[in-house]
């Protein structure tokens, strides 16, 4: 009886005749709320258009309803933030939510934290970006693994669990083949119940959008191997998609970022080199930026940074103690550090000077997906115009040797331990290495949403038929809300109409 009125809840919330598949996950999921299994997880896979987001939203509001906590967690800022808007209630990044800050004098600079609340349902979204190897944390979070210490910190709660959501056919963390958090025969590693649906039927309400029909027919191509030769797109019969030849490009950019503004347009491209020759072309041409940054430019964070968050946190602390405030009355920060990937919006910039063979700037930042907070930081302007997607290990290795030559003359650093513990402090060690943000690469985009997305794929061989290209240009596609335009797109790689053929 009490599975009944569950049910009678989701689907009222819900709002919608629910396919087949979308009936089944919607029982599976009263079964695995009202279990008494407390090693279960709930695997939930779907594909663009298949009402994933809805079905899930509909949980979220029947979970208010019933006074049953819930808490939604994403990988990134952007990702969290899309999550929060569609469910109607906070999200968080998961670096927010399972870790705590150490000492900063410790190697580590968080480390997991204890689960100490009971019964609450975690839900997990955009789960293909989840990596689990050290490589994406450099060991400067828990293990370094991102999904073993999510798991870790949900099941170490009473009562606790969790549902991760995501799509298989997005691309995967950067290295891996598949993404490890979809995959059921990783999850039950963990000695946990897998409980596992995956969302295909598209759903009637999103038959007329181009966007669904085309990333629908790519993963129908993915899911049959048929990667060999170049994907078609259908653009006649439907108003949301377009092939916009290249005499076209600006005219139809100036269009969006005046209806819908530049937040809420990007390009998507292959490299980071097509993507420096978007955002010159873009910052000249259409938005008349003469300085290398000014005030309004987006930007989009090139590498994981700590420092810039731990010292305003400490300046915080500070400022609690001089008030006479406990240090839990210190005023808190909407994230923990500055994240590869996150958007970032100028509002000053000056005191642009060389040191150590770099460029740098003080800047004034606002962060759109964490609640608009702003913070001053000091900026490395060199990765504007790289190629590669920071500094190379050999410029990393420059910075670090110069700096380190400054340090060996100080008397009060008397040992190598004293300097390297100085260097970690470095304003100029620590600067924030940034992008343009008006074109980005897929990986950059993934998590995020657009209402206007131009896609570019810039000149494709037989040699680059993988895969992988599939997964990327399914990625791209379905970042856009509302319109997609395919830049220069080849006529072969045009579905014909019905009266064409």
């Amino acid at each position: 009886m009490i599975n009944d009125y569950l049910k009678e809840l989701i689907l009222h919330n819900f709002g919608l005749n629910p396919t087949a598949d979308q009936a089944k996950v919607i029982d599976s999921l009263c079964q695995f709320i009202l279990s008494p299994d407390a090693s279960s997880i709930f695997l939930l896979r779907g594909f663009a258009g298949t009402g994933k987001t809805t079905l899930i939203s509909a949980l979220v509001k029947t979970m208010k309803q019933l006074e049953r906590e819930c808490t939604l967690i994403a990988p990134t800022g952007r990702a969290a933030k899309v999550f929060s808007l569609y469910a109607d209630h906070p999200a968080f990044t998961i670096h927010k939510r399972i870790y705590r800050q150490k000492s900063i004098d410790k190697d580590s600079i968080f480390t997991l934290n204890y689960n100490m609340r009971q019964n609450i349902l975690f839900i997990c979204d955009e789960a293909s970006m989840i990596a689990n190897d050290e490589y994406t944390s450099g060991g400067l979070y828990g293990t370094g693994r991102l999904l073993d210490d999510m798991i870790h910190f949900v099941y170490g709660g009473k009562g606790c669990r969790l549902i991760i959501m995501g799509d298989t056919a997005q691309l995967p963390p950067v290295g891996d083949f598949e993404s490890p958090a979809l995959q059921e025969s990783w999850l039950s590693g963990y000695g946990l119940n897998v409980i596992s649906h995956t969302l295909t039927e598209v759903v009637r309400q999103a038959e007329h959008s181009g966007i669904l029909w085309n990333a629908t027919r790519l993963r129908n191509l993915m899911d049959s191997e048929r990667t060999l030769s170049l994907p078609q797109i259908r653009f006649s019969g439907f108003p949301d998609v377009c092939s916009l030849p290249g005499n076209e490009l600006i005219e139809t950019l100036e269009q969006c970022y005046h209806r819908d503004g530049e937040s809420e347009t990007i390009v998507v491209t292959r490299s980071n080199k097509r993507a420096n020759i978007y955002n010159n072309g873009i910052r000249a041409q259409i938005l008349w930026r003469e300085e290398e940054l000014e005030g309004r430019d987006m930007l989009m964070v090139a590498k994981n940074n700590y420092y810039w968050t731990e010292q305003l946190a400490l300046q915080h602390l500070a400022n609690a103690k001089a008030e006479g405030k406990a240090p839990e009355e210190a005023e808190a920060l909407p994230f923990d550090f500055i994240a590869n990937g996150d958007l970032a919006i100028v509002q000053r910039i000056r005191n642009q000077r060389q040191f150590y063979g770099f460029t740098f700037a003080d800047a004034e930042l606002t962060f759109p997906d964490h609640q608009d907070f702003s913070m001053e930081v000091t900026v490395l302007t060199d990765t504007l115009q790289a190629e590669a997607p920071a500094l190379t290990p050999t410029q990393q290795d420059t910075l670090f040797n110069n700096i380190m030559e400054d340090y060996q003359g100080d008397p009060s650093l008397k040992s190598k331990q004293d300097r390297l513990k100085a260097l970690r402090q470095d304003p100029y060690y620590n600067a924030l290495q940034i992008k343009y943000a008006y074109a980005i690469t897929c990986h950059k985009a993934q998590g995020g949403q657009w209402t206007n997305v131009f896609i570019d794929q810039g000149y494709m061989t037989d040699e680059m038929l993988t895969p992988d290209y599939f997964r990327w240009l399914y990625t791209a596609i379905t970042r856009a809300t509302e319109r997609v335009f395919f830049v220069n797109w080849k006529k072969e790689q045009t579905l014909p109409s019905a009266a064409e053929k």
